[in-house]
């Protein structure tokens, strides 16, 4: 991670960092400046939450693809632990969350890391979710089965399929010509999940600030309808001002992107909400202070990953920026097809396995 952009946003977004801390501990200090100080305490541990978060993911940059891949694994191991626990399991649901544990998540981060995108975007939504019905069968056990089954595929999707479309970026050629190399992708990860943080951050200060209307009361009592549209004006402003960080987008099409962020980790957020007030928690642990367990900061960006990827895999008119992406879906699918472009000078190229 030597390019020059990437080292200006990380080393940016860690100088904010200290900035934001220095005014929490001036306002931790100062309690006659009429804030309140349970709020200022909730600020303060959002912030040593952040500083441990960003720290992680820069370090896992910067040591390269191979630690990205295998940092979100552990992610999706830890936050699938967590789904699990509260999920009431039977006996005979302890095979297939065997299987589920140490088979098919593992597995599944090595295809991502081995970018076959063939394989890896219906490995764990087909094959798996069929074998855990199966075992789960096999193991004689007819009780609420249904039921059973389908906390555990959806913890699948959610903890480990979701969220592997994160480190999947990678392997993304974000576009032709673009300068930095592989940089460029780490550039474009960095650049996403700092929308997502602050697109949630956002969507808790509009709420507090201008609320009025909640989305659904019996789920979530702090998320509301001006809060996600502050969050995604906010959000989308943000992600135009830093375009030049986001390769290959122009800034109305990083606006675009940081809009989708913040709608889907909106979702991402309130589908969380209804399975913890179905479980009766309010968070999923506490692995980082201030922010609950990991399954609580992962959802947001399963959600708004999974739409960033699939947006850029699908198929677009033939143009000069666009050989690269076809040259990525062709080797990932494992194809000989030679892409031409519509100029007679480039009738001919494009890529072969």
């Amino acid at each position: 991670m030597n390019d020059l952009r990437t080292i200006a946003l990380v080393a940016g977004v860690l100088l904010l960092l200290s900035v934001v801390t220095g005014v929490g501990q001036f306002l931790k200090r100062h309690p006659d400046r009429g804030i309140d100080a349970a709020a200022v305490r909730t600020f303060n541990l959002r912030i040593r939450g952040w500083w441990v978060l960003c720290t992680v993911l820069a370090a896992a940059f910067w040591l390269g693809s191979t630690a990205t891949v295998t940092l979100f694994g552990l992610v999706s191991f830890w936050a699938l632990r967590e789904f699990i626990t509260l999920t009431p399991t039977r006996k005979g649901d302890h095979r297939a969350l065997f299987w589920v544990f140490f088979l098919f998540t593992p597995l599944h981060y090595v295809l991502v890391g081995l970018n076959r995108y063939d394989i890896y975007s219906v490995f764990l939504p087909v094959y798996a979710t069929l074998f855990v019905l199966a075992r789960a069968a096999v193991a004689g056990d007819y009780k609420r089965f249904l039921e059973r089954t389908a906390k555990i595929q959806a913890g699948l999707v959610v903890c480990v399929y979701c969220l592997s479309f994160a480190p999947a970026l990678l392997a993304l050629p974000v576009a032709a010509g673009v300068d930095g190399g592989r940089d460029a992708n780490f550039r474009l990860l960095f650049f996403l999940i700092l929308l997502v943080q602050f697109a949630d951050c956002m969507q808790y200060v509009w709420s507090r600030v201008l609320g009025q209307r909640l989305v659904a009361a019996a789920v979530s009592s702090n998320r509301t309808w001006e809060g996600l549209l502050g969050s995604a004006t906010s959000t989308a402003l943000l992600a135009s001002v830093l375009w030049w960080a986001a390769p290959p987008f122009e800034p109305w099409q990083a606006a675009i992107v940081g809009l989708v962020v913040a709608i889907m980790g909106f979702a991402g957020g309130m589908t969380m909400s209804a399975i913890k007030r179905d479980r009766g928690v309010k968070d999923y642990g506490t692995l980082v202070v201030g922010h609950g367990g990991v399954l609580d900061r992962i959802t947001s960006a399963g959600y708004s990953r999974m739409a960033n990827i699939s947006g850029k895999a699908m198929p677009r008119p033939v143009r000069r920026n666009s050989i690269s992406m076809r040259c990525w879906r062709a080797r990932s699918t494992g194809c000989s097809t030679v892409v031409h472009a519509p100029s007679s000078a480039q009738r001919g190229s494009g890529c072969r396995k």
